[in-house]
Formats: C-alpha cells, structure tokens, sequence
C-alpha cells in the first residue's frame, strides 16, 4: 500500500472515531504530497509501510509532541490540547511551517510506533473483571500483554458511573460518566498483583513518558486527554510493573497461583503481532488452562476486533468484543461490545 493511500484510510477513521481535526490534517497532508510537498520529504523512505504501521498517526504525534513541549507556540494556538482552536487554512499553514522548519527532528520521531495506552479502555476491563470474579471469587494477579505504560492496569483505581449505579472509588481523578450500558455486579475485585509487558514500555512517571502518552491522544479528544492527565496521576501513586519483553516469552514465563484467577488481559494489540507469535500466545494460554484448577484459575479477556460479514445487511466490516474465557474448563463467551477507544461499552452477557 502506498503512503498516500494509507493517509487517506487513516483520515476515514480519524473521522469515524470522532476526531475531525485529524482526519483534516491528514488529507491536507495528502495534498500537500501530491503536489510535491515538504511532506514528500518528511515521509521519505515510508512510501510503502502498511495501514497498520499507522505512518500517519507517527506523524501527528510527533508535531503534537512538539505542541505539548511549548516549543511551536505559533502552532499550538490551532490545537485543542492546549487551549487552541482548530483552523483548517491557518492551522495547516502553521502545521506546514513546522514541518519545513523541523524535518529531522520530526522524522526521527517517525521511527517510534504510536503508544495510545487509552485509559477509555479500562471500562471493558474493569467490567470483565467483576463479572468474573462474581463467578470465582479469588483475587486477581492482573497480566497484561502489549500494555504500553500499564494505565489500564489500575483499572480498578478508576470511577464508573453507568445506569444509576457506581464503581470504584469516589475520589478518583478519571471519572467514566457515562461508562457503560447494561448490567454488571458490584463484585468484591482484589488486584493483588499489576504486571505487564511491552516491547518498548513507556514510564508514565516521567516528564518524557507522559509527553509521549499525550502526544498520542488526538488533540481535540478532550474527554481522552482528561482521562489521560487522571490517569497519569492515579499512575504515581499505585504501582505497577511494565517489563521490557515480548508478549511470547512474558507468557511463558508466566506460572499459575493457588488461591488467585490469573487473568491474561489485552486489548487492540493482537494486529500487531506477526501470524506466528500470536499462534504461540494461544498456544501458551491452553498450556496454562489445562494447568488450571478449582483453586489455581485461569482467565483471558481481551478487547479486539473481529471481522464480521452479514450478508443480510449487506454490510462488511468490524466488531470490538469483550471476550472472557476461564479454566479449568475453557468455556467462552462474549460479554459485550465497545468502539476501539472503549467508547459506546454495551454489555450484554448478563442482560
């Protein structure tokens, strides 16, 4: 696939998934390509990356990186992020100048793949958890693979209002308002043990580990950013372990633990791993599962998404699901559905 193709994909779903001013830029920066630009330069050697190398979101990450660090105050007066209004002729222009002015320093930052970490996804964990541990009542030791900066790992050290009913604790910094539609129990959730695994983890205790994770959220995303900057604070006070290494090897590493559910977590990151790694990742759980017993569990919940043809609709497109999966016993199930961003959360294995 082509760069420009790939921008031009990326614009459809920067739009789809409520960010306009990003799916803006991206066709400008399409433009601006095709008539030989200063973005043929910027993008020089990535001609042929694939879609889900995300090109385009490096790229806008690394200038809204250059916002957030105040450094382009002639920019940021066009971004949300920090206070700025949108413009689609002054902001491109003043996007346009950045890029002249800092080609190198933009395109050395292309080389690092986009690290979204988004909290908004913790609402399916959180809720995949009470469901299970309201059918095994143990605490839970909490492994997550491809988990960035580990934010969702302290899922339960969030706030969740949904249908008249509350989660978490009251004084939370992130607060999901509206987290959810349908049922789930208000189980008693013990994580005793937070432990993740990236290949490149960010430290969200850093200035520059925070910048970083910011500079991923698309900047007219408010509601995201906000649940970001929380997050990034829930983050200095409860400890959790993000290790530098595969998720292959993490999992084989990985032992079962009498009088605990084991939960292997993960969401929108099965894409990223080649064909034969995730063949191993699915191969290692059923090694684990058939470990498992009454008093040494086991659980994989995942948010990810699923090709769905419905040929009576006529449609062709994606499903996000909330998948569970326990032993001993290896029963399945789908407990509900959510956007990619863990927006629109429709639970629907208990209504």
């Amino acid at each position: 696939m082509h760069v420009v193709e790939a921008l031009q994909r990326q614009a459809v779903a920067c739009e789809d998934l409520g960010s306009p001013m990003y799916a803006e830029l991206l066709r400008l920066i399409v433009d601006d390509y095709e008539v030989g630009g200063v973005s043929v330069e910027v993008l020089e050697g990535y001609e042929d990356r694939s879609f889900g190398e995300a090109i385009g979101l490096r790229l806008l990450g690394a200038v809204h990186g250059l916002v957030l660090s105040g450094t382009v105050p002639e920019l940021a007066a066009y971004y949300p992020s920090v206070g700025g209004a949108w413009d689609p002729v002054l902001g491109w222009e003043a996007f346009e100048q950045v890029l002249q002015a800092r080609v190198g320093e933009v395109r050395s930052l292309l080389t690092q793949p986009p690290q979204t970490n988004e909290v908004g996804r913790s609402a399916s964990l959180y809720g995949g958890l009470l469901q299970l541990v309201e059918a095994v009542p143990l605490p839970v030791r909490l492994f997550e693979i491809g988990a960035s900066a580990g934010l969702n790992l302290r899922a339960d050290r969030y706030r969740y209002l949904a249908d008249g009913s509350s989660y978490g604790p009251e004084d939370s910094p992130v607060v999901f308002s509206s987290a959810w539609s349908g049922q789930v129990p208000a189980a008693d959730l013990r994580i005793v043990e937070r432990v993740g695994c990236d290949i490149a983890p960010i430290n969200p205790l850093t200035p520059d580990g925070a910048l970083t994770l910011t500079s991923y959220v698309w900047p007219d995303m408010t509601e995201r950013l906000e649940r970001l900057r929380g997050a990034l604070k829930v983050a200095r006070e409860v400890a959790a372990d993000v290790r530098p290494e595969d998720a292959v090897s993490f999992l084989r590493a990985l032992e079962l633990s009498e009088g605990h559910v084991t939960v292997v977590w993960h969401s929108i990151m099965w894409q990223y791993l080649r064909r034969v790694d995730r063949a191993a990742v699915e191969e290692r759980i059923e090694e684990l599962g058939a470990q498992a017993t009454e008093s040494t569990p086991l659980a994989h919940l995942s948010l990810e998404p699923h090709h769905v043809i419905s040929h009576e609709r006529g449609t062709d497109g994606w499903e996000y699901r909330i998948d569970l999966q326990t032993w001993p016993g290896g029963s399945r199930r789908t407990l509900g559905t959510a956007a990619p961003h863990g927006q629109e959360l429709r639970w629907t294995a208990t209504e």
